[in-house]
């Protein structure tokens, strides 16, 4: 099993899930919740234990994304090529690193749409619907 792998198990789903929507909750920004939200929807990421490590930080109100925690270590955490080119999307929602938008080519079509509904988060646009055309 490779650390981009599935790495938390289905009885700790439940917690999972709790810590996913408390780390979108207590976002420090409204930059920080899109980026947090995108993790959270794209699922992947965030189940690798060393990604947690590296980002989430417990603090008196519970645990809290820190995405500084993430710079620098992109390579070294184990995720395949489309998992890296997301991570580092959205580190860049956040102002950190430098990836250009064209890294979207490297996305699947799970993945894409996760990304834009995360740019129109950060454009504080809720009218435009990501979805299949028709």
């Amino acid at each position: 099993m490779t650390t981009s792998e599935k790495t938390v198990p289905d009885a700790d789903n439940a917690g999972f899930q709790e810590l996913c929507e408390h780390l979108v909750r207590t976002a420090s920004s409204p930059l920080d919740r899109a980026a947090v939200q995108a993790l959270v929807e794209e699922r992947t990421i965030l189940e690798v234990a060393a990604v947690r490590y590296a980002l989430i930080v417990d603090t008196e109100h519970g645990p809290t994304a820190h995405f500084e925690g993430l710079s620098g270590w992109q390579h070294a955490l184990g995720l395949d090529e489309e998992q890296r080119s997301f991570l580092g999307l959205v580190l860049s929602m956040v102002g950190i690193g430098h990836t250009t938008v064209a890294s979207v080519q490297d996305l699947d079509e799970r993945r894409l749409p996760i990304i834009l509904r995360a740019i129109l988060r950060l454009a504080g646009n809720d009218t435009i619907a990501v979805g299949t055309r028709m």
